[in-house]
């Protein structure tokens, strides 16, 4: 089968002749996608060329020419037409008058002044139109009406008439009549202002068949199963049901057409290609030889930019499907009872990206209309087991089921409504979401609160030293955080539990306890088991543990911390030695630096002293006793000055023996 690109023009083309045969383009097919989107496929019976008409709503155009497809096995596609966005101005554009000349007769001639006009009635001329102009006159019962007076120049000289008295009016001018004759057409064909056609040009030989398809935008389907559960707790089966609810929005029935639903993802965009674009282009003045034109000094340049938007209206409605009639259902037997299976239903396949349901029977939907189709009713694996969600119930866990998917497709994620068959009646038991379930993956669902199951949690966190050393004069610490959660479990008095907790992962956090591999991971959650029989109760303990590494200079470390370090029973012996020898050291170097200041303290007395001396020894008498007295205390403080100034050199000398004491005692440390 070739399939032909169909090149779209703005404007009716001159086509190929075409064969007296030529069908119409009939829906034949239909595939809706959960990404948003619709494949449709129209045929037709052609025999040699044909022009092929398809109505397009408005809001589907961009759609159409992005993605429109023709199949011909024996022939190709020559060209289309496609009216613009805006058909009718665009008519007018060509004509000597606009569409509000159509309004009345006297408009119309009016617009078209200098024509050359026939009139015939009771007084029939010809001649160039000139104006037409309304009058008000009083009728014979007396009341005022408006006509209309044409003047006419004819051979003989102006000429009057009215216009509402002629019995007919014709163009000499055959072309100025067919512009007038289009103008008319072009209206009537513009009311269905939503839909625009388009003409393909089919070219080929001989009797085939061709097919023309695109992508347009449609609402999505959505899945919904049921699924009834057998009484027995242990029942590994269970029946599931899947329908696919969809809605025809396109304008159009869709009577007795193939039907595929595809569940995938797939990358759809819209674009605007039906709006007209144009780029700014840049004025500039004609050189005129001979004359000076300086340009115009402007603060502002304008940009003006061409866009258009298209909106799409949907309206929701109720559902016919054309499926023969469905098998009588025998009744059942007495309890339990079944549920009843689908009609016709859907043909799974998979494909790399997406799972396709094919309808094995024509499907009729009429427009604005909804419709529910099977596309799954088997039995599936099911085990019964309680989740515990603690950001979603606090005290008590989730039942829940976990589902298998044991064929060759995909399932489409879908509300699930669950019922457990009883031994007389058949019970409604929750609502469940199910995601996209891969073939042969696992999906768990909840569906209710398990009141009779209770929970707690006790948590707790440590912070410990699992590693020290020291090098360089630093001190290296390796802190060990841990955190942990005990649940506490208490089942039923009747009935086990199989309970599977749920602890979210802590970013940054190594899993510790319970030792090995959880259960189950989630990238964001692990799933931790465990059984508790009927009556009794049961802990489980999850713990986490976190290391951070810090490295300090110990020569910042005051004599507490150094005291504190030498004392904790989180550290190595040897590394509390060490601390003790460093406080001991440092303790040491304070005792040195305590006697240098007490030297400095005694300096300063003495210098205060020596001050206080001479400003007495200037004001007394040279001669006088009190000088003398003066002068020898003068002497005597010089020399307990001298002392003191010796005994403060020794001391700062002893002072930084006792630091190096302590810096090279760090330096040498390597524990």
């Amino acid at each position: 089968m070739r399939i032909g690109w169909v090149g779209i023009g703005a404007a009716a083309l001159v086509l190929a002749a075409t064969n007296a045969f030529a069908g119409e383009l009939t829906l034949k097919r239909v595939m809706l996608s959960s990404g948003g989107v619709a494949y449709v496929e129209y045929a037709a019976e052609v025999d040699g060329n044909a022009e092929l008409p398809l109505d397009v709503p408005l809001d589907q155009v961009d759609d159409v020419l992005k993605s429109i497809v023709v199949f011909d096995s024996k022939g190709g596609v020559g060209s289309a037409s496609l009216p613009g966005r805006q058909p009718l101005e665009q008519s007018f554009h060509d004509l000597p008058f606009d569409q509000q000349a159509l309004n009345s007769p006297a408009a119309l001639l009016n617009a078209l002044q200098g024509a050359e006009i026939k009139v015939d009635g009771n007084r029939p001329l010809a001649g160039k139109l000139l104006r037409v102009v309304p009058e008000t006159v009083q009728a014979g019962n007396q009341q005022l009406v408006t006509r209309n007076r044409v003047s006419v120049l004819t051979p003989t000289g102006l000429q009057q008439f009215v216009l509402e008295e002629a019995d007919n009016i014709s163009f000499a001018d055959p072309t100025l009549q067919a512009k007038v004759d289009k103008a008319l057409t072009e209206i009537a064909a513009n009311r269905a202002k939503d839909r625009r056609r388009l003409v393909l040009s089919a070219q080929g030989s001989g009797k085939r068949e061709v097919r023309v398809a695109y992508v347009v935008g449609a609402p999505l389907w959505k899945a919904s199963f049921r699924m009834v559960l057998p009484e027995d707790p242990t029942a590994t089966k269970a029946h599931l049901q899947g329908w696919a609810v969809l809605e025809n929005m396109s304008g159009q029935d869709w009577q007795n057409v193939e039907l595929t639903l595809l569940a995938g993802n797939p990358v759809s965009f819209r674009q605007a290609i039906y709006d007209a674009y144009y780029i700014n282009r840049p004025e500039v003045p004609v050189d005129v030889v001979g004359h000076i034109l300086p340009q115009r000094d402007t603060a502002q340049t304008e940009t003006i930019q061409v866009a258009g938007a298209l909106r799409a209206t949907q309206n929701h409605a109720a559902v016919k499907l054309d499926y023969p009639p469905p098998a009588p259902v025998m009744a059942p037997p007495p309890p339990p009872p079944q549920i009843a299976a689908s009609v016709n239903t859907a043909e799974a396949s998979e494909s790399a990206t997406q799972v396709a349901f094919r309808i094995p029977v024509p499907v009729t939907v009429a427009s604005g209309h909804s419709a529910m189709i099977p596309i799954i009713d088997r039995d599936i694996p099911v085990e019964r087991l309680a989740l515990y969600q603690q950001a979603t119930l606090a005290t008590h866990p989730l039942a829940s089921l976990r589902l298998k998917n044991d064929s060759p497709n995909g399932l489409p994620p879908g509300v699930v409504t669950l019922y457990e068959q009883g031994a007389s009646a058949t019970s409604y038991i929750g609502d469940a979401q199910l995601a996209s379930l891969p073939a042969g993956e696992s999906r768990l669902i909840s569906y209710a609160a398990d009141e009779k199951t209770q929970i707690s949690t006790t948590s707790a966190y440590v912070n410990t030293i699992a590693k020290a050393s020291i090098s360089e004069g630093l001190l290296h610490l390796t802190h060990l955080s841990r955190q942990s959660v005990t649940y506490h479990v208490k089942a039923p008095s009747n009935e086990p539990r199989h309970i599977l907790i749920e602890h979210a992962k802590p970013s940054g956090w190594r899993l510790v306890e319970p030792a090995g591999k959880p259960a189950e991971e989630t990238p964001q959650a692990y799933r931790f088991p465990i059984d508790v029989a009927a009556g009794k109760s049961a802990d489980l303990t999850v713990a986490f543990e976190q290391p951070t590494e810090e490295s300090l200079r110990i020569l910042d470390f005051n004599d507490q911390r150094i005291g504190a370090e030498a004392v904790s029973q989180e550290l190595d012996p040897k590394i509390r030695a060490a601390f003790a020898e460093l406080a001991r050291l440092r303790q040491a170097a304070g005792t040195k630096k305590s006697a240098e200041d007490q030297l400095d303290q005694q300096i300063r007395a003495l210098d205060t002293d020596q001050g206080r001396v001479r400003q007495n020894l200037n004001s007394a008498d040279r001669d006088s006793d009190l000088h003398k007295r003066y002068m020898a205390k003068l002497a005597e403080q010089e020399t307990a000055m001298e002392g003191l100034q010796a005994s403060r050199a020794k001391a700062d000398t002893e002072r930084l023996a006792a630091e190096k004491a302590v810096t090279d005692y760090l330096a040498k440390l390597d524990i």
